[in-house]
């Protein structure tokens, strides 16, 4: 496990480039909830990559969309998504998409690799990391530069709620666009896929809950259109429409004109 971590991380350094400090225009001041507005860490990340040469989610962070090429291969992908309305959250409960954090999903990224879900993302962004005496799974501490806030979380496992691992398309928002009528195992598969996951500060993913793009936003603007290809990346692998609503503020994040 160890050492396919140490893998990912190479191959992820080899991909990153260095973040040009440039901002994607967003939501209003003040609409996106969440500590640390504005924020910038001390210290970089170097090793996040933008969601375009991320398309698996295996290499770490979320790294700006900034040049206008990448911008527009961004607005190409938004544009294949699907739209539809919004249907009820009857019927959800957190275990219509299995344990979580399973390491027995099939179809995902690192599964069955004798480390579950959660510890596998917690690896695969984290910097420092410690680990459970006698276990090379269970992070116990780390150092994690948060892409929603910009903030550089010192995260040790007892406070556990600092640091969220955030379901970037929310699973209640995925059974209200059609994951209530998937099969079992690709519920599972959504739940657990890296692509869809990232660690972030726990206070801005509360802040989040189960809201589209619409609604909410990272906090740090600069990061708001890698935060909408990487929600589109997870629509489109799983064939799951977005409301017209949350379509339209993706695209705007970069840079492109929705449909009237």
């Amino acid at each position: 496990m160890a050492r396919h971590v140490r893998r990912t991380r190479a191959t992820a350094a080899v991909l990153a480039a260095a973040a040009l400090l440039t901002g994607c225009e967003g939501l209003p001041e003040g609409s996106s909830a969440g500590a640390g507005a504005g924020a910038e860490p001390a210290e970089r990340d170097t090793r996040a990559v933008s969601p375009l040469k991320n398309p698996d989610g295996t290499a770490p962070g979320l790294a700006p969309v900034t040049t206008e090429r990448d911008r527009a291969a961004a607005v190409r992908l938004i544009e294949r998504v699907a739209t539809k309305g919004r249907g009820p959250r009857t019927g959800y409960e957190r275990e219509e998409f299995g344990y979580a954090w399973l390491d027995t999903a099939d179809g995902v990224p690192l599964a069955r690799n004798g480390c579950d879900t959660r510890n596998d993302v917690l690896q695969r962004d984290g910097l420092r990391l410690r680990f459970r005496s006698g276990s090379d799974c269970v992070v116990v501490a780390m150092t994690l530069h948060d892409p929603y806030t910009g903030r550089t979380i010192e995260w040790r496992k007892q406070r556990a709620a600092e640091v969220h691992i955030d379901h970037v398309v929310p699973l209640s928002y995925s059974w209200q666009m059609g994951a209530s009528r998937w099969r079992e195992s690709k519920r599972r598969q959504l739940a657990n896929d890296v692509l869809n996951l990232m660690p972030v500060q726990g206070r801005a993913n509360s802040a989040k809950g189960d809201s589209g793009p619409a609604s909410w936003l990272p906090p740090r603007k600069r990061i708001r259109c890698a935060y909408a290809v990487r929600f589109a990346q997870v629509a489109v692998k799983y064939e799951m429409p977005v409301t017209a609503a949350d379509k339209r503020m993706m695209l705007r994040q970069c840079g492109g004109r929705p449909a009237l």
